[in-house]
């Protein structure tokens, strides 16, 4: 199948099975839904897990042609063409990366078994138009953050919710980790052109099992406009999950680990 762009996307693989095909959000990279559902997986086998680093982002080198979020687009459907063909797929993504998701799952309809968006952007793209709930900190820990050099302090206070030695550890490695590679000036230049250039929810409604996970604290894309989703997905559970900010998965892990897998659990009785 010809190829749309020249992006070749780096990416990591789990497991053998039935696959699962996960997209990160904005600047970090795939260490970010790595660890977001590998413990979900550690007690389910049967599932290929693809994590790849999208355009710009991680290992991914983004190519001049892509200048905006169809080129992203075109460059994950490129990967689907080249790693799973035409065999059907469960899909998930986090923030940006469930902007693409859900782009992903209009354009192949029916090899999406399933769509999971953990904090995704809502139907507002532009922050300056979201509905988003005041910074708060539930849980704060000021020696934690004194202990900590200015830089990661600032990216650490500026998201968490919960302040604690692992919620400040999973986000060193996950999140954290791949802000410190992005390539700033390839995102820079596909910011300026953001929005898809067709509404993921233009269309036919998305009929197979859904999950869209928000956090009641997350100031970055909120909990409002997510729930503005749900008619285009009638098979959805929405849930806003309170002490969780953009993070959720670090900080109620739990709670997020008992959703996911009883939406594995519904698109496996589908």
């Amino acid at each position: 199948m010809p190829r749309r762009t020249g992006a070749e996307l780096h990416f990591v693989e789990r497991g053998e099975g039935t696959p699962v095909l996960a997209l990160h959000g904005w600047t970090p990279d795939h260490r970010l839904m790595l660890g977001c559902l590998e413990p979900v997986f550690a007690g389910r086998p049967g599932y290929r897990r693809l994590y790849p680093d999208l355009p710009g982002m991680g290992k991914s080198p983004a190519p001049e042609t892509i200048t905006g979020s169809d080129g992203m687009l075109a460059a994950v459907l490129d990967f689907v063409d080249d790693h799973l063909a035409d065999e059907p797929f469960l899909l998930v993504g986090e923030s940006y990366g469930g902007y693409l998701a859900r782009g992903l799952a209009r354009a192949r309809r029916e090899q999406v078994l399933g769509l999971a968006l953990i904090c995704p952007v809502g139907v507002a793209l532009e922050h300056a138009e979201r509905r988003v709930p005041a910074r708060q900190v539930l849980r704060p820990d000021p020696e934690l953050l004194a202990s900590l050099d200015a830089w990661t302090a600032e990216q650490f206070a500026s998201v968490s919710v919960v302040q604690t030695p692992t919620t400040l550890r999973r986000t060193r490695e996950e999140v954290i980790a791949g802000l410190a590679v992005a390539d700033t000036g390839a995102l820079a230049r596909i910011r300026r052109n953001w929005a898809l250039g067709e509404n993921p929810e233009d269309g036919e409604p998305f009929t197979r099992p859904a999950l869209i996970l928000a956090g009641r604290q997350d100031d970055s894309v909120g909990y409002l406009d997510q729930f503005a989703l749900l008619p285009h997905y009638p098979r959805a559970s929405y849930a806003v999950l309170d002490v969780a900010g953009h993070n959720l998965q670090i900080e109620q892990p739990e709670l997020f680990g008992a959703l996911v897998g009883e939406w594995l659990d519904r698109v496996a009785a589908g």
